[in-house]
Parts: C-alpha cells; structure tokens; sequence
C-alpha cells in the first residue's frame, strides 16, 4: 500500500463546496470552548486516568492522600489533552475525509492549526510543571515521554506507514499504569510493569474492533489499520491470541505483587467473559465479511468494560483484601 503523507493528504483535500466538508463557523463562545475541548478527546482522557488513579491506590495498598491524587489527575489529563490535540492537528487532512471524524474541530475549520499548537504546547508544559511540582519528576519525566511517543512515533511514524501501527504506538497509553505507581512511590518496580503490558496487549483488540468498523474510512485515506489490509478473519484470529496474552498477563499481577485473592478472581472472571467475546467475534467473520454480521463494536464497547473493571478489581484489592 502505498504512503500517504499529509501533505499528499492535503493536496486531495474535497473543497469547501463539497457536502462531505462540514466547515460550520464558530456561533458563540460556547462552540469554541467545546471545539477546545473537544480537540483533547476527553473520552481518551477518562481511560487513561481509570488506569492511573487505581494503580495509586494499590500501590498506597489503601486510600493515597487526596492532594496527590488530585495533581496526578490535573497533569495527567492536560498531558493526555496536550497528545489528543497535537494528533488532531497532525491528522487535520485525513480527519477531514473520514466520516468518523470530520465533525472534530479543525476540520469545521472552528479552531485554526495554529491555534491548536499553541493550545496543545500549552497543555503540555502545564502538565509537566504540575507533575514536577505536586507529584515528583519521574512522574513528570513520564508523561513527557508518553506525550511525546504517542506524537512522534505513533501519529508521525507509525500510523499511516504500517499495520503495526496501534501495537507499538499503543505503548503510548500504558503509561498511565507507571505515572500512577510513580506518583505515590517515586520509583519503578515489577508490579506497574506487569499493568503496563496488560493495557500493551489490551490495545490492538480494543482498537481493531473498531478500526473494523471503520474500515472505509481507513481505507479511504490510506492508512494501513490492520482490518484495511487483511481479512476480517485474520483480524479476528490476532484478536483472539492478544485477548489471551492479555488475560494471562493480567493474572501475573497476583503472584508477581502478592495480592490478595480480590484481584485475581476478578481478573480471571472478567478475562473469561472477554475471551468469549473475542472468540466469538472471530466465529462471526469466519461466517461473512459483513459488518452487519460481525459487529466488531459489541467487542469494542466489552474491551472498555473489560479494562474498567479490572482496574477497579486493583484498586478494591488492598481495601477489601486485607
């Protein structure tokens, strides 16, 4: 497949005249407030603190003082906004042309690219000083590091060039697990690593069961998404052996940091319930290539519960386990 680049992208843009354009001026403050935030993705934003704030909590092996919690949830979210926005502004040309996407804000032209750089620059050095000065450094160095991974390496390098895109561009979003530790013990240790390679291998099943969906889109703009380039089949068997290797991660947590009996039956029960939704999405495209018939969001929308509620099963372990 061939590459795309943005300014290729650009180039083929469909004028402003063109019904597939929404290019909606800004009606009020309102709107461009909204248009702000929206360039952060504040649904990404909840994920990410839903695996930082737990790991805070089982690394207290209680309830971390609130203050700390707190600052840790204020940097992190604008670092996750500072990457979301700085994405939006690098994929402005294709986010245009997808159906999924064209309703973001640089695309209805209501926020210009450069005022969203300004904003995402913004973002990011208030993340750092927050982190630096209410956390530690090493939960500042951190975030930097994830902001700057999911930037330059997954949205220059990786995403429109392989289909390897979201595997390793997804270590961006693993992050969190190590901030949270971090932040309430100043130091690494095996425990977050273990929670980082859960969400490593909880990404691409999460992310191509909706790549999946969107397949056209994709296609459209030439970015090589794994659903784009092979088969639904095969899509569905690389979900299935991730789903594995991810639940059997996620058990290693219980030997690994001596938790109580909390946290693994609720890992191997929610594991269980994920492995069959897997499975049975892989059965569904055996049967037909139709979205209709494989509904890869029904395993979308699991992933998400999946993932919320294991690392609530983390953050309940030190409290009801003891």
């Amino acid at each position: 497949m061939s590459h795309a680049g943005p300014n290729a992208a650009a180039s083929a843009r469909p004028s402003t005249d063109d019904p597939g354009v929404v290019t909606d001026a800004p009606k009020s403050w309102r709107d461009v407030i909204a248009a702000y935030v929206g360039l952060t993705k504040p649904r990404v934003i909840e994920l990410l603190l839903l695996t930082t704030v737990p790991v805070m909590f089982f690394a207290e092996r209680g309830i971390p003082p609130l203050g700390l919690v707190a600052a840790t949830v204020v940097g992190g979210a604008l670092s996750a906004g500072s990457a979301s926005a700085y994405n939006c502004i690098y994929d402005r040309d294709i986010d245009e042309q997808m159906r999924r996407t064209r309703r973001r804000a640089l695309p209805r032209h209501i926020v210009s690219p450069v005022s969203a750089l300004v904003f995402a620059t913004v973002l990011a050095v208030l993340s750092t000083v927050v982190l630096a000065l209410w956390v530690n450094w090493l939960s500042a160095a951190l975030s930097v590091l994830a902001n700057a991974f999911y930037v330059f390496v997954y949205t220059m390098l990786l995403k429109r060039r392989t289909t390897q895109n979201i595997v390793w561009g997804g270590l961006a979003g693993c992050f969190p697990a190590l901030i949270g530790w971090t932040a309430v013990t100043g130091e690494l240790a095996w425990t977050p690593v273990v929670l980082f390679l859960v969400v490593f291998f909880w990404t691409p099943p999460h992310t191509w069961a909706l790549a999946l969906r969107y397949r056209e889109d994709y296609r459209n703009v030439d970015v090589p998404m794994l659903p784009v380039v092979k088969p639904a089949t095969e899509v569905g068997r690389q979900v299935v052996i991730y789903s594995w290797v991810m639940v059997a991660t996620s058990l290693l947590l219980w030997p690994v940091a001596g938790t109580s009996l909390v946290y693994p039956i609720a890992a191997a029960v929610l594991g269980a319930v994920f492995l069959v939704e897997a499975h049975r999405m892989w059965k569904r495209a055996k049967g037909s290539d139709s979205l209709t018939d494989i509904n890869p969001m029904r395993l979308f929308h699991a992933s998400n519960l999946y993932l919320s509620l294991l690392f609530v099963a983390v953050a309940l372990d030190p409290l009801l386990g003891r």
